[in-house]
């Protein structure tokens, strides 16, 4: 069992940046694939990034590709969303996921309570 515990999130004007951190506990992190969602208010949850155990390979949401890094640290436990030329449509609560089997790009096993990103225009 991993602990997902999100940080990082807030309002940001459009165009700004903002960092989101996941900090996981428990098993070996580098066990999991890791993975960052989100939902808005009466949307679906949608797939943001995800990257590999060792950071070999990612994925993007098509939404964010270009404008969103995902990157890992497995000595501090911890993945991580660069967001840069964030948008009002950005708008969400954003969930870090992990997974130990499958990379999440729809659906992983654990997941974090969420970290909210307002972003205005």
């Amino acid at each position: 069992q991993v602990q997902l515990v999100e940080s990082g999130g807030g309002l940001v004007q459009a165009g700004g940046s903002l960092r989101l951190s996941c900090a996981a506990s428990g098993r070996t992190f580098s066990s999991y694939a890791m993975g960052w969602f989100r939902q808005a208010p009466g949307k679906e949850r949608e797939f943001v990034a995800a990257i590999s155990r060792f950071g070999g390979a990612t994925y993007y949401g098509d939404s964010v590709k270009g404008r969103f890094t995902i990157s890992r640290e497995n000595a501090k436990n911890t993945v991580y969303l660069q967001m840069n030329s964030l948008k009002p449509e950005d708008t969400a609560l954003y969930y870090c996921a992990a997974d130990p089997q499958r990379t999440p790009l729809a659906d992983a096993r654990y997941w974090g309570q969420g970290t909210q990103v307002t972003v205005s225009s």
